[in-house]
């Protein structure tokens, strides 16, 4: 296992190709769910859960049943439908989070609102996975992806939520007052994550 591999994936998915601020994926569930830290941090690990096991599931599905070579030798190749066998997958696993909140966290669940199956159709989860394919990452790799991009995802909103709770506090133009302000945030905090671009492990 090349440790140093999976040190750079890491760094990548939460800081260099962060999914939100440089690859802006996931936006809707960025803005919409980041008004308080609570449910910002709830909806991360949320994302961070999904998108780590979906990219746990998704290398199997892909590795033995979509390309099929692994097990059948040269067998028909339906790399074609990864997008919709991905989003299936990723569909399942928000239903389960889901259910798991109503009766865990009902607060949480109750805060999360529509956002919440919102993270079945988030890009980031599905961009994960069909990056996982793209960079021919292996099982572990892949894992790593996952989870290491939720925790960007989990930071992003993190930091966005905390300036946006100062916000309501603060005075600012009339013209600025509410969700131009947030994306005049957002805007800002992405130009200091620009600040990783060109990182790299040796």
């Amino acid at each position: 296992m090349d440790v140093t591999k999976l040190l750079s994936i890491m760094l990548g998915a939460v800081l260099v190709n962060n999914f939100i601020f440089s690859q802006f994926l996931g936006i809707c569930p960025f803005m919409g769910v980041s008004k308080k830290v609570d449910t910002a941090v709830g909806m991360g690990l949320a994302v961070t859960f999904v998108m780590g096991l979906a990219s746990a599931i998704c290398w199997p599905i892909n590795e033995f049943l979509l390309v099929n070579k692994a097990i059948y030798g040269e067998g028909p190749n339906l790399s074609f439908m990864q997008t919709i066998v991905y989003i299936l997958v990723i569909a399942s696993l928000v239903q389960f989070v889901e259910m798991f909140l109503k009766k865990s966290v009902p607060s949480l669940y109750e805060s999360l609102g529509i956002f919440l199956p919102l993270i079945t159709t988030n890009c980031a989860v599905l961009g994960a996975v069909l990056l996982n394919t793209q960079n021919s990452y292996n099982f572990i790799e892949s894992v790593v992806y996952g989870v290491t991009g939720g925790l960007g995802f989990l930071l992003a909103i993190f930091l966005f939520a905390s300036v946006r709770e100062r916000l309501e506090f603060s005075e600012c133009p009339k013209s600025f007052e509410g969700f131009p302000i947030a994306l005049v945030t957002a805007g800002l905090i992405a130009l200091c994550f620009m600040g990783f671009s060109g990182l790299k492990v040796w």
